[in-house]
């Protein structure tokens, strides 16, 4: 099996931070990660034409993400983060592990530096014992990240004792991604989700948004939560690559400084920007590529 990949032009000096999604939510984790770190350049890529993701086996996913981060790799991104819930519970840790020592065993061999490979599930776990009060904690993901226990597993590694309780939430993604997070019709699902976790843990005071689309359900995820602490990955991921930069120069000293960013979609490109906007702030002009295996 060979992998085809449409590459862009590009400028070797040039070396960015990679941001992947399967979609769109990952702008939310590009935008935050953009207002701590905005000198740095980047490279934001969606595979919005095969998501959404958490629909498929394990195999697919890893193959699906594999193929993102070594289209990345070509396009300079020293460092790529997995801004998907479902890339980073169900290919992370074999990329890590697998992939990645033959990659960058390979830029070795040709003089080039090391790259590496980054999550949002860890970064997010990490800041939970310090917020929760009552130690129950809840978990909102869509069902492939609910399924893979991701967070469960990270959350026991640092906090045992933790009394932990997952939701899926099967009709947040498409609600956003239709545009329908903020219309009365979304009140119910986020109701109807929010009750079957407090269902199972009265004593949660502490909500997971384990997704990178469900910070634009904030609002009505607030009103129906009350007291109950949210958490939002964006900032938690911004911060920890702002200290994973301190902690390795080797990649801070490879990334270069020009504040810039490119939007690359696996869809039309048109339709692409025009959707991003619910995302962020501001307009974009993405480009499309093709991921395609053959």
């Amino acid at each position: 099996m060979h992998l085809r990949l449409a590459t862009l032009q590009r400028s070797e000096q040039v070396i960015k931070i990679g941001i992947f999604d399967s979609g769109y939510g990952g702008l939310t984790i590009l935008e935050s990660i953009r207002r701590v770190l905005p000198k740095y350049d980047y490279l934001y890529l969606g595979d919005n034409a095969r998501a959404p993701y958490g629909t498929h086996s394990f195999d697919v996913i890893y193959q699906y993400t594999l193929e993102a981060v070594k289209y990345l790799i070509e396009q300079d991104c020293a460092l790529i983060i997995l801004a998907c819930n479902t890339a980073s519970a169900k290919a992370l840790r074999t990329i890590q592990q697998h992939d990645l020592p033959i990659i960058n065993s390979e830029r070795l061999n040709a003089n080039r530096e090391k790259v590496n490979v980054l999550g949002v599930i860890r970064p997010t776990v990490e800041a939970v014992p310090g917020i929760t009060k009552t130690g129950h904690v809840g978990i909102l993901g869509t069902p492939a990240t609910v399924s893979s226990e991701s967070y469960v597993l990270e959350l026991q590694k640092i906090a045992p004792n933790l009394t932990i309780s997952q939701q899926a939430c099967p009709m947040w993604v498409p609600l956003i991604e239709a545009g329908e997070h903020d219309k009365p019709g979304a009140d119910y699902f986020v109701d109807l989700y929010l009750r079957e976790i407090l269902s199972k843990d009265s004593k949660i005071d502490t909500l997971v948004l384990g997704c990178t689309h469900y910070p634009l359900l904030a609002k009505k995820i607030e009103q129906v939560a009350g007291s109950i602490q949210i958490i939002a990955q964006g900032a938690l991921v911004a911060e920890s690559l702002k200290d994973y930069l301190a902690r390795h120069p080797e990649y801070r000293k490879q990334l270069s400084e020009n504040s810039t960013c490119t939007y690359l979609t696996t869809e039309n490109a048109d339709r692409f920007s025009q959707s991003a906007s619910t995302f962020l702030s501001a307009p974009i002009h993405a480009q499309h590529i093709d991921l395609i295996t053959v």
